[in-house]
């Protein structure tokens, strides 16, 4: 049974299909007049609901969408066209022929959802893997370090090694579903909680969800406020981080 918001999707679907051509100017025309189809666009580039309002809130500083369709419509549909190339999109949706195959992948889409936020978090692993390495630092990955009285806590990196940390650090993209979120925030926790007094923790976040999470975000910068962890970046803060690292290295005499 197709419920009353698929209904709406599919209603808007067969509106754009309809639509003589697919430009700015059409797209700003149509959302005008239809502010409560943009869930529809946001589909067509891959956006849930929920990531579909933290991108609005990053760019216009509001998730009501059918507000910013009735007075801000081609900034709307500009936005949408530069950041997820929304017209090219859609005409190959509208046009293409699918087969059963595709089908598939689109009905699994909730577990594509998850990978690739599974592949942005490796992504921010690897950059700062590839920061420690470049400072020639002996390091490990994904594991979990000891800290006081033998106790362990996860991180995405570990410089020189899990059985000897000096510096632990951990890697949350708050690019995922709640409870993912909700864990990365424990874990981060957990590394405060059993850090030694000698231990460098340093924290690193990024994606859009955590506009949505702000109170977890907050978790975090307190736990920074109150001197649990040494440090908190996010990927615009990069160089900040490099040498904060690199002092930190210093001081334990790894470089």
């Amino acid at each position: 049974m197709v419920t009353k918001d698929g209904e709406k999707i599919k209603e808007a679907a067969e509106s754009l299909e309809g639509l003589n051509e697919l430009t700015v100017s059409s797209l700003v025309q149509w959302v005008s007049e239809h502010p409560d189809w943009v869930p529809a666009l946001g589909l067509a580039v891959g956006l849930t609901q929920e990531r579909l309002k933290n991108n609005l809130v990053n760019k216009f500083g509001t998730a009501g969408w059918q507000t910013l369709a009735r007075t801000q419509s081609e900034d709307l549909i500009k936005y949408f066209d530069s950041k997820f190339n929304l017209i090219n999109l859609l005409h190959d949706q509208l046009y293409e022929t699918y087969s059963f195959g595709d089908v598939l992948v689109a009905r699994g889409g909730t577990r594509l959802i998850a990978k690739r936020a599974g592949v942005s978090g490796r992504k921010l692993e690897d950059e700062i893997e590839a920061i420690a390495r470049e400072l020639g630092l002996a390091c490990e990955t994904r594991t979990r370090f000891k800290g006081r009285n033998n106790r362990t806590a996860p991180c995405d990196l570990v410089i020189p090694n899990a059985q000897n940390a000096e510096i632990a650090i951990a890697a949350k993209v708050f690019d995922s579903t709640g409870s993912k979120l909700t864990d990365a925030v424990r874990e981060v926790e957990d590394m405060g909680n059993v850090r030694r007094p000698h231990q460098f923790i340093i924290a690193i976040i990024d994606g859009i969800g955590w506009k949505s999470r702000r109170a977890d975000l907050q978790r975090i910068h307190q736990l920074w406020v109150d001197r649990q962890i040494d440090g908190m970046y996010s990927l615009a803060s990069f160089d900040a981080f490099r040498e904060h690292l690199r002092k930190a290295a210093r001081l334990r005499g790894l470089i």
